[in-house]
C-alpha cells in the first residue's frame, strides 16, 4: 500500500473538524472518541507535512497555508464520494445473488434458509436457478452463479466449500410392502428394490452421490425418475414402485397409501453443502453463508449429527 493509501479516510476527519469548528463537536458528529479525531489529523497532517489547524480552548481553525490547500482538495473529495455513492446506489449486480441448486435432499432446509434470508436482508434480490450436477464450481469460478448448494461430495477446486447442514434419507413405500412393518429400513433390505430418485430434467442425482461403501451386490438397482417427486410418489401409491427422499420432504408430505420409513446405519445419511469463491466481492454471499451456518448451529439435532 503507498502512503496515500489511507488518505480518503484521514480526510474525513479533518473535513468534519473544519465544518464543526471543534474536534470535540466533530467527534460527536462522527460518533468516535474526541481523542480518535485528534489522533487521524495528527496523522493526516504528518502524511502532508503541513500544519492544517491551529488548536485553541474555543475549538480549531484552518491555518492559512492549510485554507489554500483544503479549497482545491475538498473538490476532489467530494467528488470522489459521489462517484462511490453513484456506483453503490447503481450497481443492481451487486444486490443480486446468483443462487444453484443441485440438491435432492434438503430442499424444505433451503426454503427455510432463503425465506429467512429474505427478511434479514430484503434489499437483496436473489435469482435461484437448479444447475446440473457437476457443473456447479465451473459456474461459480466463472462467476455465472455466486453460490451453490449441493448433495455432491468431493474437493473444491479452487471453491471454498463447507457442509451445513446433514439429513437423513427416508424411503417411501407402498403401505402394504413387505418392509412397511419395520420401524427402520437398511440399505440390504433395499438390495432387491427397485429405487425411485426423483430429479429434475437437468439433474441427475444420487446415482454418483450414493455412499461409496455401499456393494453393488447389496445395494438397490436405483432408477432415476426424471420427472419429478410428483410422477414417483403417484408410482409408489400404486403399489410399482419405492422412492429415496431427504427427511425434510419426508416430514411435510404424506401420502395415505404409502408409508415413510427412516433408513438406519452406514449411508444413511446425505450432506448439504455450500459452495461459494472466497474472492467473489459481494457481501451477500457471506451473509448467506454466515446465515446457513447459524441455523444448523442453533439446531441440537445437526450439532449431533456433525459430532
Amino acid at each position: 500500500m503507498t502512503r496515500n493509501g489511507n488518505a480518503l479516510h484521514l480526510l474525513s476527519y479533518a473535513f468534519a473538524a473544519i465544518d464543526h469548528g471543534s474536534l470535540r463537536q466533530a467527534a460527536r458528529a462522527l460518533r468516535v472518541q474526541e481523542s480518535s479525531v485528534s489522533r487521524n489529523v495528527v496523522k493526516l497532517e504528518q502524511l502532508l507535512e503541513m500544519q492544517l489547524f491551529e488548536r485553541n480552548v474555543r475549538g480549531v481553525r484552518l491555518t492559512e497555508t492549510a485554507q489554500a490547500w483544503i479549497e482545491i482538495v475538498r473538490a476532489h473529495y467530494e467528488g470522489l464520494l459521489k462517484a462511490f455513492d453513484e456506483r453503490a446506489c447503481g450497481n443492481n449486480d451487486a444486490n443480486t445473488l446468483r443462487v444453484g441448486l443441485c440438491v435432492v435432499t434438503g430442499r424444505d432446509i433451503l426454503l427455510r434458509l432463503i425465506l429467512r434470508f429474505g427478511r434479514v436482508y430484503p434489499e437483496v434480490s436473489l435469482s435461484i436457478e437448479d444447475v446440473a450436477q457437476g457443473l456447479g464450481q465451473a459456474a461459480i469460478r466463472k462467476r455465472r452463479l455466486d453460490i451453490v448448494f449441493t448433495n455432491e461430495t468431493g474437493v473444491a477446486t479452487r471453491c471454498r466449500s463447507e457442509v451445513f447442514w446433514r439429513e437423513r434419507f427416508f424411503v417411501l413405500l407402498p403401505a402394504d410392502h413387505g418392509l412397511a412393518a419395520k420401524l427402520a429400513v437398511t440399505w440390504a433390505d433395499l438390495a432387491s428394490v427397485r429405487l425411485l430418485v426423483p430429479a429434475g430434467p437437468e439433474t441427475t442425482p444420487l446415482v454418483s452421490q450414493r455412499p461409496e461403501h455401499i456393494s453393488e451386490h447389496i445395494g438397490p438397482a436405483i432408477q432415476i425418475c426424471s420427472t419429478g417427486q410428483a410422477t414417483a410418489t403417484l408410482k409408489v401409491q400404486l403399489g410399482q414402485e419405492v422412492m429415496l427422499a431427504g427427511e425434510s420432504f419426508a416430514k411435510a408430505a404424506a401420502f395415505g397409501s404409502a408409508i415413510w420409513k427412516p433408513l438406519e446405519g452406514k449411508g444413511s445419511f446425505s450432506s448439504i453443502r455450500v459452495v461459494w469463491l472466497e474472492s467473489n466481492p459481494k457481501r451477500a454471499v457471506l451473509r448467506l453463508v454466515a446465515l446457513a451456518t447459524k441455523m444448523a448451529n442453533g439446531n441440537p439435532e445437526q450439532a449431533k449429527r456433525a459430532s
